[in-house]
């Protein structure tokens, strides 16, 4: 399996597809898909079935999972989108950001 650099509640901003621009945060990572779920982004409709959790059923709106290379990590310090780095920080290894270089 393959380490993914974002990771669950990181702030992320879209860089391709029809939500391009769009920031939030990361719900969710499928690392044997190489995909994340966004909040707010990439919104589809679904039928559900009425069930005990949803008595009434019908077409729900829920984020679908978006490819990892069109993620970019938002730097909580400058605000800008950054690429992820690594560096062993007190003997452990820290991801850093390449532009500010803070540890995230």
């Amino acid at each position: 399996m393959k380490k993914l650099k974002i990771k669950t509640g990181d702030t992320v901003k879209i860089t391709a597809g029809d939500h391009k621009g769009t920031e939030g945060k990361v719900l969710s990572v499928n690392v044997e898909k190489n995909k994340a779920i966004v909040e707010g982004a990439n919104m589809v409709s679904k039928h559900e079935k009425p069930s005990a959790k949803n008595p009434q059923g019908g077409i729900v709106k829920k984020e679908a999972p978006i490819h990892i290379s069109n993620l970019s990590l938002v730097d909580a310090k400058t605000g800008e989108t950054t690429r992820v780095g690594y560096e062993i920080k007190d003997g452990k290894k820290a991801r850093v950001s390449k532009k500010s270089k803070e540890v995230i």
